[in-house]
């Protein structure tokens, strides 16, 4: 989805700005199917495999129509906290995939609260600013004033919640969860806030954030996130739902 108005294109769960060919892609949770297999779940999916062949499919899109530049990976782009040797495998198994369609240093890791690990050839950052200075990206769990400050900065995106609509008919009989993308101002920058790509669970209902005491969206408050447009991810396209409140 793409508008006159908007310089970003909606991919899936991703978001590709076509000026600046760059891909942002939300939070990935590599490792998040190993700990459900460690617990004795058997959910019959690989999720490293799953996540490739999407993002096959993202990437080939993209370089049908535009040049892919960047890629940005918007933190928690692992799971566990502490650490753990085959989910580091997964991940390395991971960035390779990348790397067959762009070099180590156009691939841009910005550090999640989930990110507690070190790799020699990356470096992990708390945020990222594009080459033309207008577009700014961290995870979402912190502020980070000075991107708010920097006047050059038109844009911020972001991760962390993993947002989605709970959708249910009138006698809340049949109920369906989408994941979605939040796109709004905050403090005079546009605001993106990401789904998160991995596909094992869908996310938190932002149609239920009166049930939170504090705000989960951490960067946001709840009165200014109610004018937020809310776009929902289907199987084949991104449908605008309007405004979130």
């Amino acid at each position: 989805m793409k508008s006159a108005h908007r310089p970003f294109i909606f991919i899936q769960k991703t978001l590709f700005f076509p000026k600046q060919g760059i891909l942002v892609i939300g939070d990935l949770h590599i490792g998040y199917d190993s700990m459900l297999k460690n617990q004795g779940i058997n959910i019959g999916i690989d999720q490293i495999e799953e996540t490739k062949k999407e993002l096959e499919a993202i990437f080939q899109r993209v370089r049908t129509l535009y040049t892919l530049k960047k890629i940005v990976l918007i933190g928690d782009i692992k799971h566990h906290f502490a650490f753990e040797k085959s989910e580091l495998f997964d991940l390395r198994n991971f960035l390779r995939f990348l790397e067959k369609f762009l070099s180590k240093e156009s691939i841009i890791l910005i550090k999640g609260n989930h990110d507690t690990f070190t790799l020699k050839d990356y470096e992990l950052k708390d945020s990222w600013i594009s080459d033309d200075k207008t577009l700014a990206f961290t995870h979402g769990d912190k502020t980070y004033p000075e991107l708010f400050k920097d006047k050059q900065v038109k844009s911020i995106i972001i991760g962390h919640i993993h947002p989605a609509v709970l959708i249910k008919d009138k006698f809340n009989i049949k109920r369906e969860k989408f994941k979605c993308f939040l796109v709004g101002k905050y403090k005079s920058k546009q605001v993106i806030i990401l789904p998160s790509f991995f596909p094992l669970i869908q996310g938190t209902e932002i149609n239920e954030l009166e049930k939170f005491k504090t705000n989960p969206f951490q960067l946001i408050p709840k009165t200014q996130l109610k004018d937020f447009e809310t776009f929902v991810v289907g199987k084949n396209r991104v449908y605008g739902f309007g405004k979130f409140g």
